[in-house]
């Protein structure tokens, strides 16, 4: 028998040799200790082909618990754990009486004496060590008596090797604990107030119905995996807010440490130790998260009837240039817009470069062009440039794919059209505002002087251009500001007379109002899940208010502009006919702009916004998706919810029901209308990397910030085979 151990042991280490795994002396001792307990559980009834599959169960066992090998004789609870569990295994194998192992620790020396073979078999010799390991009779389990309940036990689990469990607490001890006396002290160290308590009285708590369902296992994390899972959570909300990778070490966790401490004592602050918040660990975190991210995205895509693309490019503070691409897509009931893709282009930012970057993207992830419905971008069907380009590129993969302009654009194309006279008025106001902007003594005087009258501000506005709702905010900070600026400007400066010319401010007063209701109306536009006929919606209502001001002001009226009607009631005057005829000729001459740039044509898709108002069949539909149209506005309780729902919802929810038109609904409504989110998502680029992050790698930040997927911070970990508490 000792011949035949030998040659297993040598066939163990020859195998494990011969591996080409760096860490494989290091199991070597590890696997060794392991036949070598097996040796004696097994006892007399040696059997190879037993020894081998106990290490093969228990190689999967420590496998599951994610329990490194080369720890199982460090620690002394893991290697209990794996002595219990291969007494399980061979008992199942072999229902022989096996022993207990004693201690590692303790040097037996074997005894000689007058005893029989079989009890010196007992004795074996431990593979690389000169230490003796000896084995007892199996203990003895305790069984549960009724009479225990007296003092609030009941037992849990298998009735001939039952656990003792609290009916007050529901603690479960082990059953070494059923014993009287152990049982007592429980009850009056923990349940003090119930001592004194008759057996009625428990039995009656025990039967209750909340105590009669069975416990829910309870899987408690280590201290490493917790750390983990903490590390990750707290690099989502660094990724999240956009701060420098340091702030974990540096700033959140001394005052989480500090928190802890306050709150409970010294001995959970240092477990705070453990997240791991270095800059590269964080760094790693939010990639992983962004991983997670765009592969729930991915997913996502693949199984979606279509989808729909916004892109556009820019430069960033380190001189590359940016592709932003956003995507609109149905998921369940609604319709979801994420971010695709955040990549710099290396090389020339040309168009087909700028297709390449997404069809690249596409390829990999094996997602079908054939579901591109549309591509929204700023550049119109005349324009030509590199954006233009690329969207050519993409309708020559997907031949159905359409494209079309951001209706925002058009909206501030069609506003910079005004006569002569207010343009005059407009570039006078932005003269004087740089006159004092661009100077900062002059721009602390005026602050110092506004303090000292009381003003309601303390400083101008600057315009810019590229900014389009920056008109309305600047001239109305400028009218308000008037009379201190009156009282502040030096007359040396050629445009100080305007500020005591009522003409002048009479015309700056309407500018003032009609840009606060275009900016209005352009705030209206923006935002997620945006559709077309939401645009044409506010257009139109826009046009139809241009008609009435222009009425208005003819007739004299000028309540529609608060701003000049209450300086026409301060100054108690009325407004020449120079001056109304230039509002109305504005006022005409936006309205002709705007339906230049929002044609009014038969919408064929009218039936999507109100498919209950439809009686005759429209042109886009066929007689079978017209007839799946009627079953749809018959039914009351869709008619019902079409009333409580959002438009992209209530066709969301109904593709099971009436699959064909509702495909055909959500097609329509797929199109983005504006270039709100890739303008958005730029500016969170900017905020994110600065010119003293220049050489930060955004793209995963950009996943996290801009995307409306939570990453499954627990999936991510479940992945991580080792969870240490390295930086």
């Amino acid at each position: 028998m000792v011949a035949m151990k030998g040659d297993l042991r040598y066939m163990i280490v020859s195998i494990l040799s011969a591996s080409n795994s760096s860490s494989i002396y290091r199991l070597t001792d590890v696997l060794l200790y392991i036949i070598s307990r097996l040796f004696c559980i097994l006892s007399y009834n040696f059997n190879v082909f037993v020894i081998l599959n106990v290490y093969s169960k228990l190689t999967m066992f420590c496998t599951t618990n994610s329990w490194p090998m080369d720890l199982l004789l460090k620690q002394g609870s893991l290697k209990q754990e794996v002595e219990s569990f291969c007494y399980q295994i061979v008992s199942e194998s072999n229902d022989q009486k096996v022993g207990i192992l004693q201690s590692e620790d303790e040097q037996l020396q074997p005894s000689v004496s007058k005893k029989s073979g079989s009890e010196l078999s007992r004795v074996k010799l431990m593979s690389g060590s000169s230490k003796m390991t000896t084995f007892s009779k199996k203990p003895k389990r305790r069984k549960y008596d009724e009479s225990y309940l007296s003092f609030g036990f009941t037992y849990f689990g298998n009735r001939d090797a039952p656990h003792a469990q609290c009916v007050l607490c529901k603690k479960i001890l082990s059953n070494s604990s059923l014993a009287p006396s152990k049982l007592r002290r429980h009850l009056e160290t923990k349940h003090a107030a119930y001592k004194d308590k008759d057996i009625s009285f428990f039995k009656q708590h025990l039967d209750a119905p909340e105590n009669n369902k069975p416990p829910t296992p309870k899987i408690v994390n280590t201290d490493n995996e917790s750390a983990t899972e903490a590390s990750y959570n707290v690099s989502y909300h660094i990724a999240l807010s956009g701060e420098a990778h340091t702030i974990g070490e540096l700033l959140i966790k001394p005052c989480a440490k500090d928190v802890v401490m306050r709150m409970f004592d010294e001995q959970y602050s240092k477990k705070i130790d453990a997240v791991q918040l270095s800059n590269s660990t964080v760094a790693r975190r939010i990639k992983d998260l962004a991983a997670d991210i765009e592969e729930e995205l991915v997913c996502r895509l693949k199984i979606c009837d279509g989808f729909s693309l916004q892109l556009d490019e820019s430069a960033d503070v380190s001189g590359l240039a940016v592709l932003l691409v956003f995507i609109r897509y149905r998921f369940n009931k609604s319709i979801e817009e994420d971010l695709l893709l955040c990549e710099s282009l290396q090389s020339n930012a040309t168009g087909e470069e700028i297709f390449s970057c997404i069809n690249s993207f596409m390829q990999k992830h094996e997602i079908e062009w054939e579901k591109c419905v549309d591509v929204c971008s700023d550049a119109s069907r005349a324009a030509y440039g590199k954006i233009a380009e690329a969207v050519t590129l993409i309708k020559c993969v997907a031949p159905e794919t359409t494209s079309s302009h951001c209706l925002l654009y058009r909206h501030a194309l069609a506003v910079k059209i005004m006569p002569t006279s207010l343009k005059n008025v407009l570039d006078q106001a932005v003269q004087i505002i740089n006159y004092i902007k661009a100077r900062p003594h002059q721009s602390r005087l005026l602050k110092i002087l506004c303090e000292e009258m009381g003003a309601q501000h303390t400083a101008l506005l600057l315009n810019t251009e590229v900014r389009w709702l920056s008109r309305g905010k600047v001239l109305v900070r400028l009218f308000e500001l008037r009379r201190e600026l009156l009282v502040f400007m030096d007359s040396a400066f050629r445009l100080s007379d305007c500020l005591t010319n009522s003409s002048w401010l009479l015309r700056l007063a309407y500018l003032a109002d009609i840009f606060t209701k275009l900016n209005e109306v352009n705030l209206s536009m923006q935002g997620k899940n945006v559709t077309v006929f939401t645009v044409f919606d506010k257009m139109s209502s826009l046009l139809r208010k241009l008609e009435f001001w222009a009425s208005s002001v003819e007739e004299e009226n000028f309540d529609c502009f608060p701003t000049l009607s209450d300086f026409l009631t301060e100054i108690n005057s009325t407004v020449d006919k120079d001056i109304c005829s230039a509002i109305v000729q504005h006022l005409r001459g936006l309205r002709s702009t705007l339906l230049k740039y929002f044609p009014i044509t038969n919408d064929s898709n009218a039936w999507v916004r109100n498919p209950f108002t439809v009686t005759v069949k429209p042109a886009s539909l066929v007689a079978r998706d017209y007839e799946s149209l009627i079953d749809l506005t018959s039914d009351s309780q869709v008619k019902q919810n079409f009333s409580e729902l959002s438009l992209t919802d209530f066709w969301s929810s109904l593709i099971r029901e009436y699959p064909s038109i509702a495909r055909r609904a959500i097609r329509v409504l797929l199109p983005f209308a504006t270039m709100h989110l890739c303008e958005t998502g730029f500016s969170y680029y900017a905020a994110t990397k600065t010119k003293y992050r220049k050489r930060l790698d955004a793209a995963p930040h950009m996943r996290i910030r801009l995307s409306n997927i939570t990453p499954n911070i627990k999936r991510i970990c479940d992945k991580k085979t080792q969870k240490h508490c390295s930086h």
